[in-house]
């Protein structure tokens, strides 16, 4: 996921409106909609491509050319059977990962049985979290520690298999520290800096933010 996949969010609430933002103001293409008129005059300013639609209607989900977006982003976490329905729209069509909001466990749980690729409870992940993990090509996850420094969890790249940490030298290539190795749910902190990686392995590293161009 990156800024060279085009995304469209439903739902222009809070949740909505700060990830199509945060896309957009990284350069992303997005495409926001949202049932209300009022909302979608209200952020159009700030997100160029707004459409005043029902997502709901199989319809309109051909007219708007959804089956050409990359990710859509579910954000109408207080409506699940508005939720439920685009999901299955989308997959549908053809969207390769659908990411829906849920408001509680066995939201979560319907939205993961009609087809959302992920969900995310919006409690425990902002939309500008969200949006910036979308950017981050080859990043699992990403939590920021302070402005300038986040942790990720990072899956181990086909030319790092079958070397060690000492060669490989992350720290002087892409000034990242790792800090854990995650293999089969085991977390490992001990880290033994000649053991050769696995594919099945991730990693976990603290990173500039600045400097995570480099890991794409």
């Amino acid at each position: 996921m990156s800024i060279n996949q085009s995304y469209a969010v439903f739902g222009l609430g809070r949740y909505g409106r700060a990830v199509a933002k945060e896309l957009v103001d990284n350069g992303a293409e997005v495409l926001a909609v949202d049932m209300d008129e009022d909302i979608v005059n209200a952020v159009a300013g700030e997100i160029p491509y707004c459409k005043c639609a029902d997502v709901t209607d199989a319809e309109v989900i051909k007219r708007l050319g959804i089956a050409n977006i990359d990710i859509v982003i579910i954000a109408m976490a207080t409506n699940l059977e508005a939720s439920v329905m685009a999901t299955m729209l989308c997959k549908e069509v053809g969207v390769k990962t659908v990411i829906a909001k849920c408001s509680s466990e066995m939201n979560y749980k319907i939205l993961s049985k009609v087809g959302a690729d992920r969900v995310v409870f919006p409690e425990s992940e902002s939309g500008i979290r969200l949006a910036k993990n979308l950017l981050s090509s080859g990043f699992i996850d990403i939590i920021e520690l302070s402005k300038d420094v986040s942790m990720i969890e990072l899956d181990v790249k086909p030319e790092w298999e079958g070397k060690n940490l000492l060669e490989l030298n992350l720290r002087r290539k892409y000034s990242i520290n790792v800090v854990a190795i995650v293999q089969e749910k085991n977390i490992c902190i001990n880290i033994d800096p000649e053991k050769p990686l696995k594919k099945s392995m991730k990693l976990i590293v603290i990173a500039n933010v600045s400097k995570l161009s480099k890991l794409k």
